[in-house]
């Protein structure tokens, strides 16, 4: 006989598997932390590939910058017809004579090496403006995750508040059973447990849209899966001001593009004062008469500098463009050090803000909502006191969340303003 096996082990076996899959598809998915979204990013991410690209483009143009021109090729026939004894012909060796140049431009001393650096303080600008939207990705997505963890414990909380309502309601319930209460208390609880579901539908919305905006970031699907947020980054020591202001301004990619372009200005004015002088090209010229090369001569050419008036206002067109580098450089740095004082200045608000919440307001607000439960049991304060001792606490928690949640914000900020991670 072929061995049965039961309706209730089939249903186990289905459930078992379909919990195993769902758990394997959670694990998968990316957003249990924000260092596994900044990885997916870093390489999926159209706006991060694009200006890798473009810096890669701008590096290959740093060689033919400071190249030397390619040489040409001239070639004159001379009385094609013999003095009209013969008919035009294209033959060299048929036509009175052959010239040949072949000749080889040769800028001025320098010029080309100015080229090159030109071009190497551009290549430097791409790179950091890939480096600059490389920080802006990344400070996005931290801002992202630290409201989409915020959203999600906010949700867990409200949830917990939803029951903890509906517990109040029904003790209500009996003690207005038993004579003990009004039935106003009981509404009170109802009312009370309409609010927080109308805030609840708002934040799981808001949760979705954090999802969406999540997957977008990292080039994927609005609908595809993210897993439950569930640590923010540990939270650097004290930060000294001072070193973070030098770190800021020695290594802020916007910083980086300004001083990059500072340094092309410099050599784009070096290259205007070098156009004083003049470009040359120099050949070599064999001369054919029938079969024979008989005579070679040698070429140099130069163009002669005559137009000073010209020249001189792009002299004076590449100082005042140095001069607004600098200037634009400089500006740079005073805001973005202005950008890191306000937001160390919050994360230490922060700080102390979520150190008052959680050893100060929260432990008064639970002791509080313990009283007042204890209290209303025994008849001795009413519904409203505990439901204000409920909104309390439940505020107090959420507080504590938004602390948190705003140092990871800030944290972002100040890792934005670096270029990098602290």
């Amino acid at each position: 006989m072929k061995p049965t096996v039961s309706y209730k082990t089939l249903l186990f076996a289905a459930i078992s598997g379909a919990w195993c899959f769902a758990a394997q598809a959670q694990m998968a998915s990316p957003g249990a932390d924000v260092e596994g979204l900044l990885a997916i990013a870093r390489e999926g991410s159209p706006d991060v590939r694009m200006v890798r690209l473009e810096a890669e483009a701008a590096r290959e143009r740093i060689g033919p910058a400071g190249a030397l021109p390619d040489p040409f090729l001239r070639v004159e026939l001379e009385n094609i017809t013999r003095n009209g004894t013969q008919g035009a012909t294209l033959s060299p060796s048929q036509v009175g004579d052959t010239k040949y140049l072949l000749a080889q431009p040769l800028p001025f001393w320098g010029k080309r090496d100015l080229k090159r650096d030109i071009a190497a303080a551009e290549a430097e600008q791409a790179g950091g403006r890939a480096a600059d939207t490389w920080a802006d990705v990344a400070g996005r997505i931290k801002t992202l995750y630290a409201q989409y963890w915020l959203t999600s414990k906010s949700l867990r909380l409200t949830r917990e508040n939803i029951e903890l309502t509906r517990r109040l309601e029904q003790i209500a319930q009996v003690r207005y059973a038993g004579g003990l209460a009004a039935q106003q208390d009981a509404i009170r609880a109802q009312v009370e447990r309409s609010t927080m579901d109308s805030e609840l539908v708002g934040m799981e919305a808001e949760y979705h849209h954090l999802s969406a905006f999540i997957n977008a970031m990292l080039a994927r699907p609005s609908n595809a899966t993210l897993a439950e947020p569930e640590a923010l980054r540990p939270l650097p020591a004290r930060l000294d001001p001072a070193a973070l202001n030098e770190r800021l301004l020695a290594r802020n990619p916007q910083l980086a593009i300004e001083a990059a372009r500072v340094d092309g200005a410099e050599k784009s004015r070096d290259l205007a004062y070098r156009n004083r002088f003049p470009d040359f090209i120099v050949g070599v010229q064999p001369m054919q008469v029938g079969d024979r090369v008989d005579a070679w001569n040698l070429m140099l050419e130069l163009n002669i500098p005559l137009q000073q008036g010209t020249r001189r206002s792009q002299e004076r067109e590449t100082e005042r463009m140095l001069e607004a580098a600098a200037a634009r450089k400089e500006a740079l740095g005073y805001r973005l050090s202005g950008d890191l004082s306000a937001a160390l200045s919050n994360l230490d608000a922060a700080r102390t803000t979520e150190e008052i919440t959680r050893n100060r307001l929260l432990p008064q607000a639970e002791l509080t909502f313990k009283s007042a439960l204890a209290g209303y049991e025994n008849g001795k304060v009413d519904f409203a006191t505990l439901l204000d001792a409920q909104r309390q606490i439940r505020n107090a928690r959420l507080a504590l969340l938004r602390a948190q949640a705003n140092q990871q914000l800030r944290l972002a900020d100040i890792e934005r303003l670096l270029g990098e991670d602290l």
